[in-house]
């Protein structure tokens, strides 16, 4: 009998690409808050959802992951990451939540973690400034002052690209969070004549724990959005830049809610 929680499934299950929940992780975060065109924002909007104003974000992450069965985050190759998330501000029954059109992640890994929760992700690179314990013109402080970059290449092209210079402490996080997201997990038909019959197609909302947040630096940023051949994410370019923020965020992953089938 072959077993594992992921493809691919063998005699053991521990050549699974990823194992059975929990999974726990630990990130730095880079965001700026933007607005785009309403009219275009919503027309990424799924059944089930409706625009709540034209503010998006934009998460740049890099993320260190780790299991119960064990120590992930000794072998780096396979417990680190980075990923660029875009984020809609949405409305489900009168509440509001965000929603993922687009996000870009550099481990295979992680986008099957992320297919699983419904995030849509693709293969993508982000690169982004590090701070380090040491004084250093190399290293910029995460406080007033510190000045912070990021960028997204996809397919050997540079997609986005923000700055944030931190300003002052926030008590609160960029609009929308991805802490509650609702999401979209859609797998496809093969069969002949059923192209159009998805398997599944529910649209899902994230469910967290243990969510540990540090001081939450806010400050000025500009962000750009490049035209690219293969992707429809200029169409949410900005048209007003608001806010950046830097801070770090844990969490658990274990539990899914299943809010429609849209089958």
């Amino acid at each position: 009998m072959i077993k594992g929680y992921t493809l691919p499934r063998t005699p053991t299950g521990e050549s699974s690409l990823v194992p059975s929940p929990p999974w726990h992780y630990a990130g730095n975060v880079l965001a700026v808050e933007y607005t785009a065109d309403q009219e275009k924002a919503a027309a990424f909007l799924p059944e089930g959802l409706r625009l709540a104003s034209s503010q998006c974000g934009i998460y740049f992450i890099e993320w260190q992951y780790t299991s119960d069965s064990e120590e992930v985050y000794l072998d780096p190759v396979c417990s680190q990451y980075r990923e660029t998330i875009i984020l809609l501000s949405a409305i489900y029954n009168e509440t509001p939540v965000a929603y993922c059109p687009f996000i870009w992640v550099d481990q295979d890994k992680s986008l099957m973690r992320g297919l699983i929760q419904g995030w849509p992700k693709q293969i993508g690179e982000t690169w982004i400034t590090r701070s380090y314990d040491i004084p250093s013109k190399a290293s910029p402080i995460i406080g007033k002052g510190g000045r912070f970059g990021a960028a997204l290449s996809v397919g050997g092209r540079r997609l986005a690209e923000a700055k944030v210079t931190l300003i002052e402490e926030s008590n609160s996080l960029p609009t929308p969070t991805f802490a509650s997201a609702v999401n979209v997990r859609y797998f496809p038909e093969l069969t002949k004549g059923k192209y159009f019959e998805p398997a599944v197609h529910e649209l899902v909302q994230l469910k967290s724990r243990n969510v540990s947040i540090s001081p939450v630096w806010k400050g000025e940023a500009s962000m750009k959005i490049f035209d690219h051949p293969y992707t429809e994410l200029p169409d949410l370019k900005p048209l007003n830049v608001i806010a950046g923020y830097r801070f770090s965020v844990a969490l658990t992953v274990d539990d899914l809610i299943c809010l429609r089938d849209l089958r």
